[in-house]
């Protein structure tokens, strides 16, 4: 008999995940709570809410399920992880109390400075008056972070103090601060290339297993407000040789002495979204899941049984060998609703019989299916991934890709995408 397994949340990710799942051979049905039009391609979608750990234990033992993979933060915050595992159901996500890594940026700056985890120098504030007194003195770019989970629109980057000063006046005065909550991160700007690390960890060790560059701004050349993430490319290009042993020195190692050291078992993704300086990595933000559309692009990737891969650390003893990651280069693209991230506007009977090449691969946002057409939730709607033997061909694929898509799609529908993405 081989695996059942649930893979929560119903975004691209959770496509990307599913997709990668099904395929596994130790698994034998892979389902999605509440999923998406791509998941139920290739399984039961459950119409549960990805925070609702009593019944998505319930269903889970009734549906005889061995392996759960959380997705989003909000399950993760919401302690969904520690309901399953408590109902004995292995788990590949970390509990609530790990998960402050990302549910909680001064949770997690604290941490780092605890641990001497490079990070940016940042100030904690709590009240618009706070808030003003640390922009008196300060100088250059600050970039402000609400504390709490803002869905990756929760970070500006303001140029100057008085930038600066008109966002925080702004959150406070209409209590507005993404996330919720009073508590805001007042950081130095790093100067540098970004790129996210994923490490898998398995309550004893943190292994390092892929590497991707992601595209937070909605407009080309990194204009516009931050949205989710609008396209990556795995693996990364133009990084020192040694910046896999670099990150595993400096950043994974004490992030996991400090996390048994306060008595956290880590077990899930823990994404070290990095600024690579002149100095070498430093931390940026932690996540305690895949990202998104990083997963979208690491999936195509991956070789070998990934089901026993996150069951084995779901376990507690991680093996290493039940799955690898592909030389080749995969490039994703985000196609979004024009408003994207000011707003959502739904799209109801999209084309559901997308055909794609090989090598190709299409991973749907929130959205359902009906009738074999698909109603997308709006927002980040597709996000079409390509393989090549190199970042120029692989880029070149997906893009072809995306003209064919946005053509089936139709002019009407108003989907927007970056055409710069991994024009490195």
């Amino acid at each position: 008999m081989g695996m059942r397994v649930l893979v929560v949340g119903n975004g691209a990710r959770e496509d990307a995940l599913s997709w990668r799942l099904a395929v596994s051979p130790s698994c034998e049905a892979v389902f999605a709570a509440p999923g998406n039009a791509g998941t139920a391609s290739r399984g039961e979608n459950w119409n549960i809410p990805v925070t609702n750990g009593k019944a998505l234990s319930a269903r889970c033992k009734e549906e005889r399920i061995d392996l759960v993979v959380l997705g989003p933060e909000t399950a993760i915050a919401a302690g969904v992880g520690d309901r399953l595992r408590d109902a004995g159901i292995p788990t590949f996500g970390p509990d609530r109390s790990a998960g402050r890594l990302e549910s909680s940026k001064i949770f997690s700056k604290h941490f780092m400075e605890r641990h001497e985890i490079p990070t940016a120098n940042a100030v904690v504030v709590h009240t618009l008056s706070a808030a003003l007194k640390t922009l008196d003195e300060w100088t250059g770019a600050c970039v402000i972070k609400a504390d709490g989970l803002a869905s990756g629109k929760g970070v500006i980057v303001a140029p100057d103090a008085q930038v600066a000063r008109d966002v925080l006046t702004e959150w406070y005065g209409a209590s507005r601060i993404p996330g919720g909550g009073a508590g805001v991160l007042l950081e130095e700007k790093l100067e540098g290339r970004e790129l996210s690390v994923f490490a898998i960890g398995d309550g004893r060790a943190l292994y390092p297993f892929a590497a991707a560059c992601d595209y937070k701004r909605a407009g080309d050349g990194d204009t516009g407000p931050n949205t989710g993430g609008m396209g990556a490319y795995s693996p990364p290009h133009g990084f020192p040789s040694d910046m896999e042993d670099q990150v595993r020195m400096r950043i994974i190692a004490p992030t996991l002495r400090g996390l048994l050291a306060e008595g956290e078992r880590y077990i899930g993704v823990l994404y070290c979204g990095l600024m690579w300086t002149l100095n070498g990595p430093y931390v940026i933000e932690f996540n305690a899941r895949f990202g998104d559309p990083e997963t979208q692009v690491l999936m195509p990737r991956v070789n070998g049984d990934f089901a026993a891969f996150l069951k084995s650390a779901a376990d507690g003893a991680l093996d290493p060998s039940a799955a690898s990651l592909s030389e080749r280069t995969c490039v994703g693209v985000v196609l979004a609703t024009t408003d994207y991230p000011r707003s959502n506007a739904p799209l109801p009977n999209l084309p559901g019989d997308i055909s794609l090449s090989e090598g190709v691969q299409a991973f749907w946002g929130a959205s359902t299916s009906q009738n074999g057409k698909i109603n997308a939730a709006g927002g980040r709607v597709l996000t079409v991934t390509a393989l090549g033997g190199d970042l120029a061909s692989a880029r070149s694929e997906a893009y072809t890709a995306v003209g064919k898509i946005a053509k089936r799609f139709g002019s009407s529908t108003g989907l927007t995408f970056r055409r710069d993405i991994a024009l490195v």
